[in-house]
């Protein structure tokens, strides 16, 4: 797929899923721009580069000047928050965007945090809008707020990727576009190009090492030792993308062993290298020079991907976030760089994923954490192809690799009447990732706190539930189950719908996907063993008796929110585990005979 074709493809994404939304009428007509906004958002969050947005425009003034945003991510312990501004053309053919005009859009998302920063802005915003929140926790949490980035997201493209940083009330902002070009690397080309480094830039020289090629292998292999604030640098900035895909997130500095890391870095961080097992990296190309000394180092490494020793990476740069007295310069990090030769990606991939079993099978991360290949995901793939809807038309698409709803489009519509046809049988709004079939599972049980950490926490810990605890789905997956779990995504959304309509934002003014899944935990916990899901299946919808009774208990839910928590993110309160129990506590109508879908 070339990236005259991903754009294409991409801007008849945003035309069907705008059509989808007008003929559901789900929510105020969809803006082309807004639309566009959130499937980039989606991706950008897919490929690991910040936590799950959420979309929220807002556009204001103070004096002469313009500020923005389309919409903004904030991680769970409220310590990075990334806004996102659009420059979008809306053009058949790729628009070249200047950087000096990418970088004047980054600055209404730049001045929008400098006067929520100085608490100049909450007074300036409607009491109903759903940014007073944001801006509102913005005032509250700055002096925590230790990473900031603003993003343009853009159907343009851009010479630069990176911009030069701003510093707003003694915080360094970074200044990101996403592009076109950038987007498409992230779906279909090569993302791990973008996780570089230079030494030479880094730290001065090359990084010296023990260099041992082999002209016969597919791969290159070198030992050295990594500066630890080299690593904390490179975890700031890329954060997950750093680390393989597959494996799971930071697991806490409570933990025995990362407890062990951050008391070594404390108090002995020049035996840091003697007590730790250290880090095994793959990457796609290595540029090797000599040093001041005369010996051959590493100059420059690109596609790095850290394959064992996530827990270490993490931990160095949380310790060094939490303890600011923390020196890291005498910390060495030893580190087995493997640079790949191949020329086939698919090869490529392969051996990365064998590298990352083998460096893991010494620890706790279980080969059931590399996912993408393990027969859940596999099997409900096959379902997903191989299940009809009762029309005999449709279909739902399981997307178990990022991008392959893109790539299908693609292949199979190489007409606008073809892809047309396609997008009618399987629209956007029947595509499912990995994370939207954990969000959904762990929702309907009654995890609402874990599923509002949303992205790839809610996914890792849906992953671990099944590895503890197989007996939650059959095996191997069968029909039954897989439209009852379809069945289960068409209530979900459909209360996800009703909440966002323009009526509805008198009572819901933000936190719709927290509001729906608290509700739907609830619903499952009270009367999940009375809903008939094959009724739901057959018809792809649910009644209007039942979509009101929904309603009726999402306001509960919404006033406990409320009451619990005025005036902060519906989006940060639903992630404390208590709040479920005051969810549960709520007082719901229960329903009479009118709704359908439920048996007596």
């Amino acid at each position: 797929m070339s990236l005259e074709d991903f754009h294409q493809n991409f801007r008849a994404l945003v035309q069907s899923t705008i059509a989808e939304r007008v003929q559901a009428g789900d929510g105020p007509f969809p803006q082309e721009e807004l639309v566009f906004a959130e499937l980039v958002m989606e991706r950008v969050a897919d490929a690991g580069i910040c936590e799950p947005p959420t979309v929220c425009h807002w556009s204001g003034k103070i004096g002469q000047s313009k500020l923005r945003i389309t919409g903004f991510a904030l991680s769970s312990d409220e310590t990075r928050l990334d806004l996102f501004v659009t420059h979008y053309f809306g053009s058949e053919e790729i628009t070249p965007l200047p950087d000096s005009v990418a970088a004047d859009t980054a600055k209404e998302g730049v001045r929008f945090l400098m006067h929520a920063a100085g608490g100049k802005l909450a007074d300036k915003v409607e009491t109903s809008h759903e940014i007073l929140g944001l801006i509102t926790t913005i005032t509250a949490n700055w002096p925590d707020l230790d990473q900031l980035r603003v993003f343009v997201i853009t159907d343009g493209k851009t010479k630069a990727k990176h911009f030069s940083t701003k510093e707003v009330h003694d915080r360094i902002v970074a200044i990101e576009a996403m592009d076109i070009e950038r987007l498409y690397r992230h779906t279909v080309g090569k993302p791990r190009e973008e996780v570089s480094i230079s030494f030479e830039q880094t730290i001065g020289r090359p990084l010296t090492c023990v260099h041992v090629p082999d002209p016969d292998a597919d791969y290159e292999y070198a030992l050295s030792a990594i500066p630890g604030q080299v690593i904390r640098r490179l975890y700031e900035r890329f954060g997950s993308r750093l680390l393989e895909a597959n494996v799971r997130t930071f697991l806490g500095a409570r933990g025995k062993v990362n407890k062990g890391i951050a008391e070594t870095l404390a108090r002995e961080p020049e035996h840091f290298m003697a007590f730790n097992n250290g880090l095994v990296l793959v990457c796609d190309e290595a540029v090797f020079a000599r040093g001041p000394d005369g010996n051959i180092g590493i100059s420059f490494l690109k596609g790095i991907q850290i394959v064992n020793g996530g827990q270490t990476t993490s931990s160095i740069y949380f310790a060094a976030r939490d303890n600011k007295a923390l020196d890291l310069g005498n910390v060495m990090v030893p580190a087995k760089i493997i640079i790949l030769k191949g020329a086939e990606d698919i090869e490529r991939e392969r051996l990365i994923a064998a590298i990352s079993r083998f460096a893991n099978s010494q620890n706790v991360v279980k080969t059931s954490d590399l996912s993408a290949n393990r027969p859940f995901h596999v099997q409900l793939e096959k379902l997903a192809n191989d299940t009809w809807c009762p029309d005999g038309i449709g279909r739902w698409f399981y997307e178990r690799a990022s991008g392959a709803y893109q790539v299908m489009l693609l292949r199979d519509g190489t007409t606008p009447a073809q892809r047309k046809k396609l997008t009618d049988a399987i629209p956007t709004r029947r595509k499912l990732s990995k994370n939207d079939i954990a969000k959904f599972h762990e929702a309907w049980r009654c995890r609402p706190a874990q599923v509002a950490l949303a992205g790839e926490k809610n996914f890792a810990a849906f992953m671990t539930a099944l590895d503890e605890d197989p007996s939650i789905v059959p095996d191997p997956l069968d029909a039954k189950w897989y439209k009852a779990m379809i069945a289960k995504v068409i209530i979900f959304k459909s209360l996800e719908s009703a909440i966002k309509t323009k009526e509805a934002k008198e009572t819901f003014r933000q936190g719709y996907a927290n509001i729906a899944t608290y509700t739907i935990s609830v619903v499952s916990d009270l009367i999940g063993h009375r809903i008939d899901f094959e009724q739901v299946w057959q018809r792809q919808r649910i009644s209007p008796d039942f979509l009101h009774l929904l309603y009726k208990w999402a306001e509960e839910v919404n006033r406990i929110f409320d009451q619990a928590a005025p005036g902060r993110q519906i989006s940060e309160v639903a992630k404390r585990p208590e709040i479920w129990a005051k969810v549960k506590a709520g007082t719901y109508p229960m329903p009479g005979d009118d709704v359908p879908e439920l048996t007596r």
